[in-house]
């Protein structure tokens, strides 16, 4: 789903005293009553603009997703709700991919509803005291599905049941009515009402007994009064469901895309051609399933190797090297977003913190409130603002950010530094004259694109639940700045400071211990088949062994060292081009491996290595989703991919680019026109298996 919620105009109630100039505002997007994201606070305007777009999958059924508008204020304990605008699931189609003023509603406790109620309801005849016979209606609450958390928790329901009309029933009698209303039981608070339904006894005319399921309504059905003019709300909302077929009819789809790395040129793979035909309709949003799919699959290293090098082609000079929103740079920001969501964490979220209580102490003093200002815009300056203090305000805290960032080389993820290694040498070699491009090609994408933007929107990597206040995102605004600055300063000084960051020049030992080595080739038993050696790790070498190139076997005093070396080990070799991925577990002894049997001493490893970061994020991906969003750019694409392949039949025949083909980046037209070619019946046939699926589902009676 990709939302935007553009602006605010006239808010607050159309009669009394406006007292929403002096408040600042901001929008929240819920699923049902589940808040998901919200907007920047915007200060005291009745018309804000908060433009801003929210891209996300739902992990989860629905029945509503509802955008509330609050007003926030210093003085006030809670937030007060001005209004809402609440579109239910099946309407959203009315809505999907357009601009919307929507007005604004109340926000009304007992309007607040989710959730749906199973009721069994019967008719049992009795006999009265004086003889004659009656009805006895029961009625059991089997099951409830989908009700809200309250306060973050899950709700205490309890049922009431009450039946409306005359005071005599009639079993015929039709406008009878059952209502079931369900509560949550506050214990000390206040119950809170969580909805209810009404049937209809009708229902049990022809039947004694009836079970179905029903959906939570508002209080009285939602009928209320015509409510006062909150203001109105302007929206956008495109919403799709994939629909993703078994596993196998993706197979060729899914075959296609990952033999991209290997196409020669790049731009003739099915994954590069995606992000060209979509660069104009969704720009390169379309290259997120791509890059979640080579990375499942270990292909996104030379992927994004390839498409680097295509851009450093078309690189005229060495400053302008990755400033641009291109595939290359892209598709190595979502590789960044995917694998450097804990190493932020690690790495800013102490700082932010920190940023964050010393600006509000809990207990401060009116002095110690500004101890920590880092105003200097001499217009944003206060009477009695000291504009070198606040400078040294600022300073200690981007010291201690970038301290941070350049002491975090040993937490990387493994994948960015295979990544950041081969944007050196590409661009080392593109630019062989200048002996500083090799650092700026790291530092565009490390502090640029990935730390400087974190610490400016910290929310959108889940460093903060929601939008720091105005007063602290100025402050994160002036740091992430500063930060942007260091990482694109140009001079030596430049290069020391990113250096701290890509080569630990300084030698820092890391783990110290005594081990027993263990020899090979002699019997199990005697003491002389295990001797005492002091193992040394540092961030630039493993010591001690003999003979170069050769296994080394020891033996830690109990599983917890050896799971402490293991892990220290993986760290600190994570940066090496030449690890292995597979080792043997046991000596050669006697011409053969003791572990597998292999005679061949140079046999690859028998085991997997201990399994990297790059092993819990494969967990996470559905590589059969993936396909199918895939599937579904290059389904509403096929008119420009139409284009694209005629574009190269062109440049066959007439042995020259074309006007038809600027649009497009063909190096190759034969290979490339192959490739569409391809697609094309690869893609007709997953259309084939969508449309027979289609109709197998509109059959009456199957689900």
């Amino acid at each position: 789903m990709l939302l935007s919620a553009g602006e605010a105009k006239n808010l607050g109630p159309s009669s009394g005293p406006n007292r929403l100039r002096d408040l600042c505002t901001f929008c929240t997007i819920s699923l049902d009553q589940e808040e998901v994201y919200r907007t920047k606070v915007y200060e005291k305007s009745v018309s804000p603009f908060y433009g801003e777009d929210f891209y996300f999958e739902i992990p989860r059924p629905f029945q509503c997703l509802s955008f509330y508008v609050y007003a926030k204020s210093m003085f006030q304990i809670r937030d007060l709700p001005i209004g809402k605008v609440a579109i239910r699931k099946e309407d959203l189609y009315k809505y999907c991919g357009k601009e919307n003023w929507f007005q604004l509603q109340p926000v009304d406790p007992h309007s607040e509803v989710q959730g749906k109620v199973h009721l069994e309801m019967k008719l049992n005849e009795l006999i009265t005291e004086n003889g004659s016979i009656c009805q006895q209606l029961v009625v059991q609450i089997i099951a409830c599905q989908g009700l809200p958390l309250i306060s973050g928790q899950n709700c205490d329901p309890y049922a009431t049941v009450t039946l409306v009309g005359p005071a005599r029933w009639v079993y015929k009698n039709e406008v009878k009515l059952k209502v079931v209303e369900l509560w949550n039981n506050g214990n000390l608070a206040q119950d809170v009402f969580l909805g209810e339904t009404r049937v209809s006894v009708k229902i049990l005319r022809n039947d004694n007994a009836h079970k179905a399921w029903y959906l939570l309504q508002p209080k009285g059905n939602g009928t209320k009064s015509k409510p006062d003019d909150l203001g109105s709300l302007r929206l956008k909302v495109t919403y799709t469901e994939d629909n993703v077929l078994p596993s196998p009819c993706y197979m060729a789809l899914r075959n296609l895309m990952l033999k991209s790395p290997d196409v020669k040129p790049i731009s003739a793979s099915a994954a590069h051609v995606l992000g060209d035909i979509c660069r104009e309709s969704v720009g390169y949003d379309a290259l997120l399933p791509v890059v979640r799919l080579l990375l499942h699959h270990n292909r996104l290293l030379p992927f994004l190797t390839s498409v680097a090098a295509l851009e450093l082609e078309n690189t005229q000079e060495a400053n302008t090297i990755f400033r641009g929103n291109s595939l290359a740079t892209r598709c190595i920001d979502d590789m960044m977003k995917i694998v450097g969501k804990s190493y932020l964490t690690v790495t800013l979220k102490p700082v932010l913190n920190e940023v964050k209580h010393t600006r509000f102490p809990k207990f401060a003093t009116v002095v110690n409130s500004d101890q920590h200002c880092i105003k200097i815009d001499p217009v944003k300056l206060k009477e009695g603002d000291n504009v070198e203090v606040n400078k040294e305000n600022l300073q200690g805290y981007v010291h201690k950010v970038f301290t941070s960032i350049t002491q975090s080389s040993s937490s990387c993820p493994p994948l960015m530094c295979d990544v950041f290694r081969s944007l050196r040498q590409l661009a080392s070699k593109r630019f062989p004259a200048d002996p500083h491009v090799q650092y700026s090609a790291v530092s565009s994408f490390i502090f640029l694109r990935f730390f400087a933007v974190a610490v400016l929107s910290p929310h959108t990597f889940q460093l903060r639940t929601h939008h720091p206040d105005p007063e602290i995102s100025r402050t994160l605004t002036l740091i992430s700045k500063t930060i942007q600055s260091l990482g694109s300063w140009g001079s030596l000084s430049k290069n020391k400071l990113v250096r701290q960051l890509l080569v630990r020049r300084c030698v820092h030992v890391i783990f110290n211990r005594e081990v027993h080595k263990r020899a090979q080739g002699r019997k199990r038993l005697g003491k002389k088949n295990f001797k005492k050696r002091w193992l040394r790790v540092t961030n630039q070498e493993l010591s001690y062994h003999k003979q170069k190139e050769k296994p080394l076997y020891v033996q830690a005093g109990n599983c917890v060292e050896t799971n402490s070396w293991i892990e220290v080990l993986s760290q600190v070799s994570r940066c090496n081009p030449g690890r292995l991925s597979t080792f043997h577990p046991s000596a050669y002894v006697g011409g053969s491996w003791l572990c597998c049997t292999e005679t061949n001493e140079s046999t690859p490893g028998c085991k997997p290595c201990t399994a990297t970061l790059l092993a819990n994020i494969q967990l996470d991906i559905d590589c059969d989703r993936e396909t199918e969003r895939i599937f579904s750019f290059f389904s509403s694409s096929r008119s420009r991919l139409q284009k694209m392949e005629d574009a190269c039949a062109g440049m066959s025949v007439y042995l020259g680019q074309q006007e038809e083909c600027s649009a497009f980046t063909i190096q190759d037209p034969k290979e490339t026109f192959r490739t569409i070619k391809e697609l094309g019946e690869v893609l007709d046939d997953l259309q084939a298996h969508h449309d027979s699926k289609g109709a197998l589902t509109d059959e009456p009676g199957t689900m």
